[in-house]
């Protein structure tokens, strides 16, 4: 047997399901309004978020200046230097040595220099500054510049004599055995003595240029000589 619905009770559930659905409705008409304004936040976060974890591409770095600055520096330092035979061939002592490594330099005060040739004759020399690469092979000496090469008998028993170069500017060149300079020089050997206001000095080409105000005292050579150290064999 089938219950009837009254007439009223249905059309009051109509008007409660057609009430509810007005208002579901206007919640989401209201809520239409504000939709572009919370898209736009959630873009502005999402924006954010991805700059904040994208990683950040660095422009390349532009090479770094070396500029003229202080390397390392030594008190009563001493530089040794020594053939492919390991034989001692430089040795240069400062009181105190600062370098530079921009210009690959070592600059040093109150030097002494002692030098070895390939013919074993000495060379030695002094200043109150000097200025050397770092392969020790070429020095420019500054204030009180002295450079003395010892006398020396050859093998054929030839005399070569004490040379001796004075001035406050001497640029020598240890390999080359050469000296040089812009400034007046006085160059002793043995008994003779000349000068200049400039230098160019090659042992190996057995030359030497002086320039300007050049003046020279020649002493006649003595009957005999006293025995030299010989060049070694």
């Amino acid at each position: 047997m089938t219950e009837s619905i009254p007439a009223g009770g249905l059309i009051s559930a109509l008007q409660r399901v057609n009430a509810a659905w007005r208002f579901a409705i206007g919640q989401l008409e209201r809520l239409s309004i504000y939709l572009p304004m919370v898209m736009m936040g959630l873009l502005a976060v999402g924006t954010y978020w991805l700059v904040r974890n994208t990683p950040v591409v660095l422009p390349p770095e532009a090479p770094r200046l070396v500029g003229h600055e202080l390397d390392y520096f030594m008190r009563r330092a001493t530089i040794k230097t020594f053939d492919e035979a390991g034989r001692l061939k430089t040795e240069i002592y400062g009181s105190e040595a600062r370098h530079f490594a921009d210009t690959e330099t070592l600059e040093m005060d109150q030097v002494r220099l002692r030098s070895l040739g390939v013919d074993g004759r000495v060379t030695t020399a002094s200043a109150r500054q000097a200025l050397s690469n770092d392969a020790g092979s070429e020095i420019k000496l500054i204030g009180d510049a002295v450079v003395v090469r010892e006398a020396l008998q050859d093998l054929d028993g030839n005399v070569q004599p004490r040379l001796e170069f004075r001035g406050e500017f001497l640029h020598i060149f240890l390999n080359e055995e050469r000296v040089k300079s812009h400034l007046p020089v006085i160059i002793r050997r043995g008994e003779d003595q000349l000068s200049g206001d400039s230098l160019n000095y090659d042992r190996l080409e057995q030359v030497v240029q002086l320039q300007g105000r050049v003046k020279g005292m020649l002493i006649p050579p003595k009957a005999s000589s006293p025995a030299l150290p010989r060049t070694p064999r």
